[in-house]
């Protein structure tokens, strides 16, 4: 894709991502498709002395926007781009979808055409769904009590989880690369190349290895472009495979993936 600006864009690390320092969390799926454009940013909770007061001065309850003329932000992970906000300020923007639509055109991960970008969005939405699924297996009842205090819950959300919801997203996810299996060749779910909608549904798929690895394992001849082709040749890939050997590849704990055994398939 031949963009003036994602050009630029690549020679200054003027992407500042927003989140919470030692987790993956949402913000993986922002620094993904960063490392494959093999992007400059800074990951400011984790590289930045005191990052983690800018993630919370951020999104700061009494906030009515900040000085660049940007509206408050309810949560990370938030994108912050020197120079691209109004009257030649700073743009903040959040919502982990918002993010991956504004940066997709400029650091290369969406097509060309619009169709294209329609798909790449509506399967990076879907993921996202599945992800926030995978989350309320842990905190079915209340996100903000102990996982302890709603065990039992969790065992039947999961239950379900497993049984219904992961096959039925999975499925979907192995007739897409099937219907683009010409061109993608198993590897890409929308054209011939990498795009945010396959670092996304990566992620969300990667993340329920680690959570649920006995289920997974046990389905895995159920989806043979997904977990057999598309999982594994991701990691082969340009800018990515550096990175997941690199310690910015922060590892699964207490985020939005969690592994509890009782919750995986017996």
């Amino acid at each position: 894709m031949s963009n003036p600006a994602a050009k630029k864009q690549r020679t200054l690390p003027q992407y500042e991502l927003i989140y919470w320092p030692t987790i993956p969390g949402r913000g993986e799926f922002i620094r993904l498709p960063l490392e494959a454009a093999g992007v400059a940013y800074t990951d400011v909770g984790n590289e930045k002395s005191g990052g983690v007061k800018e993630v919370v001065s951020v999104i700061d309850k009494e906030s009515t926007g900040d000085a660049d003329g940007n509206p408050p932000v309810l949560a990370p992970p938030a994108l912050r781009v020197p120079g691209a906000g109004k009257e030649g300020k700073s743009l903040l923007i959040h919502q982990t979808p918002n993010i991956l639509q504004y940066l997709g055109p400029y650091i290369g991960m969406t097509p060309d055409n619009e169709p294209d970008r329609l798909y790449v969005n509506q399967l990076a939405l879907t993921a996202l769904d599945l992800s926030n699924e995978a989350h309320d297996t842990h905190h079915p009842i209340a996100a903000m009590m102990y996982y302890e205090d709603q065990k039992d819950e969790s065992k039947h959300k999961a239950k379900d989880f497993r049984e219904s919801r992961i096959p039925k997203f999975f499925s979907y996810f192995e007739r897409q690369l099937k219907g683009n299996e010409e061109v993608g060749r198993g590897k890409y779910l929308v054209g011939e190349k990498l795009t945010y909608a396959d670092t996304t549904v990566w992620q969300v798929v990667d993340g329920l290895h680690y959570a649920f690895p006995k289920e997974l394992k046990a389905r895995k001849d159920e989806f043979p472009l997904l977990i057999g082709t598309f999982y594994p040749s991701f990691r082969e890939e340009k800018g990515i495979k550096d990175y997941l050997a690199s310690d910015r590849r922060l590892p699964f704990s207490k985020g939005l993936f969690r592994q509890y055994p009782e919750l995986d398939r017996e």
